[in-house]
């Protein structure tokens, strides 16, 4: 499988002063892996966006970075422009290139809006397929206004409640993130500096006004000259040739022609094939006949090589014949298996209409289970650890009896540690089993088998770090934190007992499993 590719392509508040940019720009590219693809300013919008590309987590990164120095940098309170805007950094959206699904692009937009309220104290709105509400989908909805509306509205009108960060604006404004499909930003310039002519125009194309379904469009004055600026949001549907088309037939209306048009950033390279072939009719075309195509993929291996197994070197080395990894790490192993298939389930249930009601629920749980994944996975090497520290401490000298008194001590110490855990670990079991029970019990139907897999993976889990919990404190089970230690470790194993039964039913009346 390739490496997994997100385009990222903020708009920010500021063209005028391209040092300001650069600086911006510098931030975005510190980040490793990234590739700065392409940059564009335009001085009436003041205005500038940035497309670049790179794994997930190197693009999240890189974005927060050029959200936080726009903050540093663009104050609203001093901006003009003819490109409406509510931030110095006005809108973050991620595309899913290659490798990745629309669902983690979402899941990054999440993140990143999260991470932007809470450090930056920035006020987060999510839209298109991250948005929260159906009224914040599309962008101009949430912009409506623009920064000096939402300065008096924030924190007062309840439609202006933002998704992350707090209900107040300082110079920075707010920020709009999410994930979408490619978008084409294309502006046409009129033969004429009458804007009203563009803005009729593009009331006529833009489907919000009853024009072409995939166009969002406004008339501005640029250069001189009256511009129609598109947003094409799926050019596959609405082909760029058709909306050049009817601009060009809506102009003749006002005696005014088409003097030029530009693309604002990248365009996929099939809506130029598109449009190349609807002018010239090149009805019988075959992608096959472009030359680049081909030359690609004669060049193209024949099959990918075989990537080796990531999990190979854990699983062989639970195998051998050293103590650790051992039981307590395998415990904790299977609970982050458990938080994964949890976190599935809730990736197949959002974006899904039947299960719309609960898709607020579902972005909840596949974060939580995200996030004991996560902590699970370092469990498996804390676990080893804290063995290694218990056997370092049956080392020790005991040649004298001061010697003797510090082992002892030594020894009781390592075991609490060696147990604390393996009981952090049953914490977390039960935390996910509970997230599976909610997972069966509003998730995808079709992926139940699955949450009921994930319950019985955390179960696993929390019986076997139960095991290695008892182990470590056997001898010293009467000592007061030892005691209460596995207290509450078997207050922990009633809960999941309760829970396990309650499963049972909802799995045998939700999806007809049939358990005994």
């Amino acid at each position: 499988m390739p490496n997994p590719i997100v385009e990222c392509i903020p708009n920010f508040s500021e063209a005028r002063r391209p040092e300001v940019v650069d600086e911006i720009v510098s931030a975005i590219a510190s980040v490793e892996g990234i590739r700065i693809l392409d940059r564009h300013s335009d001085m009436d919008h003041n205005r500038t966006v940035i497309t670049f590309v790179g794994s997930p987590e190197g693009v999240e990164e890189a974005a927060f970075l050029g959200i936080e120095k726009a903050s540093q940098l663009i104050d609203l309170d001093n901006h003009q422009g003819e490109h409406p805007r509510i931030g110095a950094t006005d809108v973050v959206p991620f595309v899913p290139i290659s490798g990745i699904t629309m669902v983690a692009c979402v899941e990054m937009a999440r993140r990143l809006g999260k991470r932007v309220g809470e450090e930056l104290k920035i006020p987060v709105y999510l839209y298109e397929d991250a948005a929260t509400r159906p009224e914040r989908v599309n962008l101009e909805n949430i912009r409506r206004g623009q920064y000096e509306a939402l300065k008096n509205e924030i924190g007062i009108v309840p439609a202006r409640e933002p998704d992350f960060g707090p209900a107040r604006l300082t110079g920075a404004g707010a920020s709009v993130i999410g994930a979408r499909q490619p978008l084409i930003a294309f502006n046409v310039y009129l033969t004429t500096d009458d804007v009203s002519i563009a803005n009729k125009i593009a009331r006529a194309i833009r489907h919000s006004s009853g024009g072409l379904r995939y166009v969002k469009s406004m008339g501005v004055l640029v250069e001189g000259l009256a511009q129609v600026s598109m947003n094409l949001t799926n050019y596959q549907r609405t082909p760029m040739a058709r909306v050049v088309e009817m601009i060009r037939r809506e102009a003749r209306r006002y005696g005014v022609g088409v003097h030029h048009s530009e693309l604002v950033g990248l365009v996929p390279n099939q809506a130029l094939v598109d449009a190349a072939i609807w002018y010239m009719q090149m009805d019988q075309f075959e992608p096959e006949q472009i030359l680049e195509n081909r030359l690609y993929e004669s060049a193209a291996p024949d099959q990918a090589p075989a990537l080796p197994d990531k999990d190979a070197g854990f699983l062989e080395a639970l195998a051998s014949g050293d103590p650790t990894p051992g039981g307590g790490s395998a415990s904790a192993y299977g609970a982050a298996m458990a938080a994964s298939l949890v976190a599935m389930v809730g990736r197949v249930t959002v974006g899904k209409k039947k299960y719309a009601e609960v898709e607020a629920d579902m972005w909840r749980l596949i974060e939580e289970a995200t996030e004991y994944q996560q902590s699970m996975q370092e469990a498996v090497k804390k676990d080893a650890e804290a063995f290694e520290s218990y056997m370092k401490a049956r080392r020790l000298p005991q040649d004298t009896d001061k010697q003797k008194s510090e082992r002892i001590q030594a020894i009781q110490a390592a075991s609490i540690n060696a147990a604390e855990v393996p009981l952090h670990v049953a914490r977390h079991a039960l935390l996910i089993l509970q997230l599976a029970f909610k997972a069966a019990e509003m998730g995808n139907l079709n992926a139940i088998s699955d949450a009921g897999s994930a319950a019985a993976l955390a179960q696993a889990a929390l019986v076997g770090a139960g095991l290695n919990v008892r182990i470590n404190l056997l001898g010293i089970e009467k000592d007061s934190e030892p005691a209460r230690m596995l207290n509450e470790l078997k207050t922990l194993e009633n809960q999941a007992a309760r829970l396990n039964t309650a499963l049972r039913d909802m799995l045998n009346d939700r999806g007809g499993l049939n358990l005994s």
